[in-house]
């Protein structure tokens, strides 16, 4: 969230723009976009990252958000998936005046693509899946969150039943692919690699 601030795409400026609510873990990336793309119209402001580990709290933050910004934007676009809210977020974006979110259930199936992530996901029940904030963070989001540095015998409980890690990232970086492959076997996991880039996110943002 500080980056988001530090860029300037925070401010609150009125008709004509667009306001994201976004999930954390998803910040950098946008960011990204919006420079890449000049979408000067489109403003941020991020939820924390770690109500990953209480969807249960989405709802009611985003709905916050909403009404904390609602009289200043002629639009309001919600990027969250439904991340184990069970239908609740959906709810509150239908009670707040049918605002849109971005389609899928969580950022791993819109970033490989909805419909790719559908199929494949039967057969890969046993995956524990990576994007790059997930990889870059992986020490405090994951490890320490789930008590594993101070509990390492808990790993193959936690990790048991999956078979093999797929990192997805959104940019090409080698030393973020080390860093994969490494918490890979640190896992026991095999390693698996298929480069996504911004899915679509990038697709939902251009349609704004």
């Amino acid at each position: 969230m500080e980056r988001v601030r530090q860029r300037g795409f925070n401010f609150k400026r009125g008709l004509g723009h667009t306001l994201l609510i976004a999930c954390g873990a998803l910040g950098r990336e946008i960011i990204d976009l919006i420079e890449l793309n000049g979408w000067r119209h489109l403003d941020v402001t991020c939820l924390p990252a770690k109500l990953h580990h209480r969807p249960q709290l989405i709802p009611d933050e985003v709905r916050r958000k909403i009404r904390a910004n609602r009289s200043r934007y002629e639009k309001i676009f919600v990027l969250y998936g439904d991340c184990g809210t069970g239908g609740l977020l959906d709810k509150v974006l239908e009670e707040e005046g049918n605002i849109e979110r971005i389609p899928g259930p969580h950022c791993f199936s819109f970033f490989r693509g909805n419909e790719v992530f559908a199929r494949s996901s039967e057969d890969d029940i046993s995956t524990f899946y990576l994007t790059d904030y997930f990889c870059r963070y992986f020490e405090k989001f994951v490890w320490e969150a789930l008590a594993l540095d101070r509990h390492d015998d808990m790993v193959a409980f936690v990790f048991g039943n999956y078979t093999r890690l797929l990192f997805m990232p959104q940019v090409k970086d080698e030393a973020l692919e080390q860093k994969a492959r490494g918490i890979a076997a640190r896992l026991g996991l095999d390693y698996a690699y298929q480069f996504c880039g911004y899915g679509e996110l990038e697709a939902s943002m251009a349609r704004l």
